[in-house]
């Protein structure tokens, strides 16, 4: 059964909002990457929580953002870190932004999605970790910053 595009888009975000999941978990428990993907495919993806289903990530999304995220883990913090005030490194902040910051860039950075999709999407995932917070605006200047930087051309 082939997928709808709208449907492939709301499992391309749940994808993201995974990826920040799994990075949190990787960075909170020391876990490796590998072992991270496994199991939000096997345990995450589509699971029924609480008789909530949970929406069906899309493999390739969640595997690229993963993959990314660490092998350009160096390169993404370091437009982070420009895109944050000086007195606020990437160290210094919430570790789900953190994670955020991780996901987004390393989709920035592959350059397959217009930027402006990537930062909608994730202030998307901020407002789902962060609902009513100020959290949301904040993502959306630092991923615009980090944008213009990964994707100038775009602009």
């Amino acid at each position: 059964m082939t997928k709808s595009k709208t449907e492939h888009r709301k499992m391309k975000s749940a994808s993201r909002l995974y990826a920040v999941q799994a990075l949190f978990q990787m960075e909170a428990s020391g876990q490796t990457v590998d072992s991270v993907i496994g199991e939000f495919e096997t345990f995450r993806f589509g699971a029924v929580y609480e008789g909530d289903e949970m929406q069906e990530g899309d493999v390739d999304t969640f595997r690229g953002l993963m993959e990314g995220a660490v092998n350009e883990q160096a390169k993404i913090d370091q437009m982070t870190d420009r895109a944050l005030v000086a007195k606020w490194p990437i160290a210094r902040i919430d570790p789900t932004l953190r994670a955020l910051f991780r996901a987004a860039g390393a989709e920035l950075v592959a350059k397959e999605t217009p930027p402006k999709v990537v930062i909608t999407e994730f202030v998307q995932v901020a407002e789902a970790f962060f609902d009513g917070g100020k959290e949301p605006k904040f993502v959306n200047a630092v991923l615009d910053h980090m944008a213009r930087e990964a994707q100038p051309d775009a602009f």
